[in-house]
């Protein structure tokens, strides 16, 4: 904080003003007062004057150059001390804005991975920058590794995970003649691609195109008092000027009509105004950084204000974005359900797979015996030797090789084993599951049923959300339909779209309408959370493009957040407008006051500043909120309590 100039600034100025008051009340020499004040107006006014300045240049007046007259034209009829005052108000209100919106964009930089991404050359083995590569150009995917451009396998095979891409939550086989995508990450086995596709015109490349094309239309954005500032600094000026040469040219005395022209300005000065809104929306991003979400600045608080409509990501967003084992089907009467899941986890035991690490996962504690021999088979599964007997666990393909056609089923009966797994594949494929086959010497002994499960407590958010804006939100995703629609059905939502490539999802929003709010995690996310009016990253997992593209990032309960979010942000709304009505009332009072009779200069003063100072406090104290919110019945948040 201390390295941030307008906080030095601020600071320098608020302690030449603490000098100067009690030096001035006390009879101090008149040249120490004198410079002490001086310090004060140049270290808290200058940067002001300088962009004011600035705006002038471009014919725009700026209320920051209407800020440093008036205290000047405070202390040109003597009151230095409430001139200072002002100066000391509003630099400090700079101060804190720059604080809070420094502290976040420290926070969101944190979670970006911005390395350039590296390739391997096939033959020379030589390492080289992904994107200095050609068209033609042969590389290596080792496990584990970025494919580094959009190209096609030319030998291996392997299991590539698209989530980021696509929204797929699980790897898809990739073998000889397959394409892959830049930015996708390589599962077990080794590949070999071409790049069939210049760097610069990769698919990530177009989605970052999306997003620089959708970002610049929303970078216009600003505060609504913004937006009337510059007109009503046009309207003092014009006014202070009209008051000034007006009553001279009916032959009015100069001192009088100085005066008077010195006091509308000062007490007509939107100082109040400006900081009806930004402390209350300050305070609303340091509460929600407490509460896990950060927000880049207060532009997104106010469009938060104003939603109407949310669309939601399914994998990564709604789900935790890696597949769990929800069910396991015995086929083998001996071993039982925990003898089959120790089987599996035994042979997974050595794989870094996604499926493995789900499968390892729901062992638990179950007491898992050695194996050995361990073999990944790419695109399959994975193949081990445990107790002696070879174990293959994989996708539904490894039934083709089965030797053992038959086995015991539950009830006794000698049935045929393939087909019955055959059958419970399936009928979990039917529900949007995916299904592993569990092989111990060629002979299916399980099924297990994989499934990317629901973040906890997403069925309540989603009522939540829905009782809050009167409508429920919309499901996006590149996901196939199937499991689509068994998530939505999961979380009450009825209007769910799939199989939606990024493009389509950020024109998704145009058919939603009303003030959109989206929230994503991956790389196809990144449109979506360009083009929308606010645009939430999952922070957890999140891709640096999609953190780039969002207005804000959800640190923890990202499906929790939004409600309590929305709530918060409709509250400062509430506040801040409540500081308009009292802050236009203390300006219209005053100015009625200077143009019908005579204010005195000391009350139009003492009444600006001190709307200034009580419109920044009412603000500030939404500081107070606590950092977890309490639960808030859904019904409290409805469109009609929301005024």
């Amino acid at each position: 904080m201390w390295s941030m100039p307008e906080v030095r600034w601020a600071l320098l100025s608020l302690a030449a003003f603490a000098l100067a008051v009690p030096a001035d009340l006390l009879g101090a020499p008149a040249p120490l007062v004198g410079a002490l004040y001086a310090a004060c107006y140049a270290a808290g006014g200058w940067e002001p004057a300088r962009e004011g300045l600035r705006a002038l240049a471009e014919r725009r007046l700026d209320v920051d150059l209407l800020m440093v007259v008036a205290a000047l034209a405070a202390a040109a009829i003597g009151q230095p001390l409430d001139g200072g005052l002002l100066i000391v108000i509003f630099a400090g209100s700079g101060a804190l804005e720059a604080v809070m919106t420094a502290r976040t964009r420290r926070s969101i930089e944190a979670l970006l991975d911005l390395a350039p991404e590296t390739a391997v050359l096939a033959g020379s083995q030589r390492r080289v920058r992904a994107d200095a590569l050609v068209v033609g150009d042969e590389v290596v995917v080792r496990p584990g590794e970025r494919v580094p451009a959009d190209g096609r396998v030319l030998a291996g095979a392997s299991e590539v995970d698209t989530a980021g891409l696509t929204g797929e939550p699980l790897p898809v086989p990739r073998a000889v003649g397959d394409e892959v995508h830049a930015g996708t990450v390589n599962g077990t086995g080794v590949l070999r691609v071409r790049v069939t596709r210049d760097p610069a015109d990769t698919v990530v490349a177009g989605i970052a195109a999306q997003v620089r094309h959708a970002t610049g239309t929303k970078a216009a954005r600003q505060l609504w008092i913004e937006r009337i500032e510059q007109r009503y600094s046009v309207l003092v000026v014009a006014a202070t000027v009209a008051l000034l040469a007006l009553p001279l040219l009916l032959g009015a005395p100069f001192e009088e009509t100085l005066l008077r022209a010195m006091t509308f300005m000062i007490v007509a000065s939107p100082c109040a105004v400006v900081l009806a809104t930004m402390p209350p929306l300050l305070a609303v991003i340091a509460v929600a950084g407490r509460r896990g979400v950060l927000l880049k600045d207060a532009t997104v608080v106010e469009a938060l204000a104003e939603v109407d409509a949310v669309v939601l990501d399914k994998t990564g967003t709604v789900t935790r974005g890696r597949p769990e084992v929800v069910a396991v089907e015995v086929l083998d009467p001996a071993r039982g359900r925990d003898g089959v899941l120790a089987l599996a986890a035994a042979a997974e035991a050595g794989s870094e797979h996604v499926l493995g690490r789900a499968v390892r996962d729901a062992a638990g504690d179950l007491p898992v015996p050695p194996a050995a021999a361990f073999d990944a088979l790419p695109g399959t599964g994975v193949r081990a030797v445990v107790g002696g007997t070879e174990v293959v666990v994989g996708r539904p393909a490894v039934l083709d090789a089965a030797t053992g056609d038959v086995t015991r089923d539950a009830t006794g009966d000698t049935a045929g084993a393939t087909a019955a797994a055959r059958a419970a594949v399936a009928r979990h494929e039917a529900t949007g599951r995916t299904a592993v086959v569990v092989l111990a010497g060629g002979r299916p002994v399980g099924v297990l049923a994989l499934a990317d499960e629901l973040r906890p407590g997403a069925d309540a958010a989603v009522a939540a959300l829905a009782a809050t804006l009167g409508s429920g939100p919309v499901l996006l995703t590149g996901d196939a339909a199937v499991p689509a629609a068994a998530t939505a059905a999961r979380l009450g939502i009825t209007d769910v779209r799939s199989g939606l490539l990024p493009a389509d999802k950020a024109a998704a929003v145009a058919g939603v309408g009303g003030t959109v709010l989206a929230v994503g995690d991956g790389i196809n996310d990144a449109p979506l959370l360009a083009t929308a009016a606010v645009g939430l990253a999952v922070g957890e997992g999140a891709g640096a493009l999609a953190v780039q593209a969002a207005d804000g990032v959800l640190l923890r309960d990202p499906l929790g957040s939004l409600v309590p979010l929305l709530a918060l942000a409709r509250r400062a709304r509430r506040v801040a407008r409540a500081n308009l009505a009292f802050a236009a009332a203390v300006i219209a009072g005053l100015v009625a006051w200077d143009l019908t009779g005579t204010l005195p200069l000391a009350v139009g003063v003492a009444g600006h500043e001190l709307s200034t100072v009580l419109v920044c406090l009412n603000g500030l104290r939404l500081l107070a909120l606590p950092g977890r919110p309490a639960p808030t019945p859904a019904r409290a948040l409805q469109p009609s309590s929301q005024t």
